[in-house]
């Protein structure tokens, strides 16, 4: 079988910079961090007290009537997120459902943790009154499949119904395999992406105590900084990222926008510890290998790398190196640029892979690429690369990867191509 063309037609985001993906991207590309002080729980005793919250959320759903105030207290909050993400992708792909088989639309939705904010509230509910007390919702709010189920009942899709969760790689493995599935003939459109929403006093505790994330709390915008010596940890992040992947002669029949096109598709395994990654890079380095090979391409021909740069220790070292070993460092490759916005947007967990391939689709789109912020001393360790400091360059990409890797050893690559009509 022939493998079908698939193109990005549609993008939608919830991140730290508030509703839409105009606020995410001007604020990329102007090296804006929207990292803060939290606002939504009680500080006492958290040794973490700064995260890249969605802190205006809620007010901006009100003032927008983006959701109905019944059905929201009847999702939970990452799920509120994929739902306004998807409506936004939606509406830019200009995708009339109402007029396409619904069983050739499908929705790939996923999340690294699922319901956090419904767990905690629903524990503290039975731990107070009782186990009665507790919502008769809590099960089908805290699972991870509800955003996929809500976006897929908001739009009417009854094609491909899932959600991957693959930690930090869950969004990135929703939109490969959409890509997969639409190369394959299972669907003409897809609604592709993550959300996540773990800025619960449970989910910034226990992210402290495994000592991952940056305590940084008097500098807020300055706390994520990928690659410098100074680096001490992530910062967690939260929102909800959809693309609209389509088969291309079907957007064109349309007339559709096209952003990009998807050309390849890598992953694997480190099968090595729960959370660090191994030290050599070995898996990352085979998978943007693999998405190199499913492209046809060579990897001189790769112009920009989003790499998954959460800023930890171990992680950029690896990662950087990784990329060293596949594309080259800038003894041997002048022309790639490698940045990790996650400086600017921390990490968001199940959704950041999408909201990646985001900033991948609009560079390509825009020939901007946005910056690491925040790099003030490259650490010695890390690969010698271009990790476009503090600003954001105007280059002429034809390709753009994106990494991301997750707990448990996951590894996923896409890689993006510049679409010429």
């Amino acid at each position: 079988m022939n493998k079908r063309r698939v193109v990005v037609t549609g993008l939608g985001i919830v991140s730290s910079y508030g509703c839409g993906v105009n606020k995410f991207w001007n604020s990329l590309i102007e090296g804006k961090s929207g990292v803060r002080t939290l606002q939504r729980i009680s500080h006492e005793g958290h040794l973490v007290t700064i995260g890249a919250e969605a802190t205006y959320f809620e007010d901006e759903v009100k003032e927008k009537n983006l959701l109905e105030p019944k059905e929201m207290k009847r999702m939970d909050r990452f799920t509120q997120f994929a739902c306004v993400a998807s409506d936004e992708a939606v509406k830019d792909s200009g995708l009339d459902i109402t007029k396409e088989d619904p069983y050739r639309v499908g929705t790939i939705v996923g999340s690294g943790a699922g319901g956090f904010d419904t767990f905690e509230k629903q524990h503290l509910a039975i731990m107070g009154r009782g186990p009665t007390k507790c919502s008769p919702f809590t099960v089908p709010m805290l699972i991870c499949n509800m955003a996929a189920g809500r976006v897929s009942m908001r739009h009417g899709t009854k094609g491909i119904n899932k959600a991957i969760v693959t930690a930090c790689a869950t969004s990135a493995h929703c939109v490969g395999d959409a890509f997969r599935s639409i190369q394959f003939n299972d669907a003409d459109v897809i609604i592709a992406g993550g959300a996540e929403a773990v800025m619960t006093r449970l989910g910034i505790g226990a992210f402290t105590t495994a000592r991952t994330l940056s305590k940084r709390n008097d500098e807020p915008e300055r706390a994520s900084r990928p690659y410098d010596k100074d680096r001490d940890g992530f910062i967690m992040g939260e929102g909800g990222a959809c693309l609209i992947l389509e088969e291309l002669e079907h957007a064109k029949k349309r007339g559709a926008k096209i952003y990009a096109e998807v050309v390849g598709y890598g992953q694997t395994s480190d099968a090595y510890d729960m959370v660090a990654p191994d030290p050599s890079g070995a898996g990352a380095a085979k998978a943007m290998e693999v998405a190199v090979l499913d492209a046809g391409i060579k990897p001189k021909d790769v112009d920009y790398i989003n790499a998954h740069g959460t800023s930890t220790h171990l992680g950029d070292i690896a990662e950087s190196q990784a990329i060293a070993r596949v594309f080259g460092d800038l003894e041997t490759n002048k022309n790639l640029k490698v940045s990790s916005t996650k400086s600017m947007h921390g990490h968001m967990v199940g959704a950041t892979g999408a909201a990646e391939s985001i900033v991948c689709v609009l560079a390509l789109k825009e020939g901007i690429i946005p910056p690491t912020i925040n790099l003030d001393n490259q650490d010695p360790e890390v690969a010698n690369l271009n990790y476009v400091p503090h600003k954001a360059i105007k280059a002429d990409i034809n390709y753009a990867m994106t990494n991301s890797f997750g707990f448990g050893g996951q590894n996923a690559s896409i890689l993006f191509k510049k679409y010429v009509g």
